[in-house]
């Protein structure tokens, strides 16, 4: 089950009992990250456990992840990665906005529409708005790598570890 869809405070632990934190440094010590991948891991693993994200928070992790561009706007920030979209920051609304599967973004918005509600589809995406008072970091970091993951070429996505493993 994506951490996704587990219930707020509770840590969640793989097949090879190991949590899914140390899953994550484990794969980072494991592929011997340098440079720009190897800030995915350390603003995942230092917000790890926040009660609640923020907007620096967001800006951090998606800052961190590899070919990121950020533009910014008269009323939001756009990013992109290698000219694709995968994400929106509304500052005035302290909300993001994540492309997802529509799979993902049906069952985000199902199980908590107090922090996830539909924002649109497009190409067989479909988009979350985030509340960010609603959601702990280690999940907003998650939804935030799979919507760049999303966006990228498959070149890109296969030399970044994914933070799920």
């Amino acid at each position: 089950m994506p951490l996704a869809l587990l219930p707020k405070g509770r840590t969640t632990y793989g097949l090879d009992g190991l949590s899914t934190r140390d899953n994550a440094a484990a794969a980072a010590r494991r592929t011997r990250l340098t440079g720009r991948n190897s800030r995915i891991y350390t603003a995942v693993l230092r917000l790890w456990g926040s009660a609640v994200a923020t907007p620096n928070e967001f800006l951090d992790i998606a800052g961190a992840l590899t070919e990121v561009q950020r533009s910014s706007g008269q009323q939001y920030d756009t990013f992109r990665v290698r000219g694709k979209v995968f994400g929106y920051y509304w500052p005035r609304t302290r909300t993001v906005g994540l492309k997802q599967t529509l799979s993902e973004q049906q069952a985000l918005v199902a199980e908590r529409p107090e922090v996830f509600e539909e924002q649109f589809t497009s190409g067989g995406f479909g988009w979350v708005v985030v509340y960010l008072e609603g959601i702990e970091a280690d999940e907003l970091a998650e939804l935030v790598f799979e919507a760049w993951r999303l966006s990228a070429p498959e070149e890109l996505v296969a030399v970044v570890p994914d933070l799920a493993h």
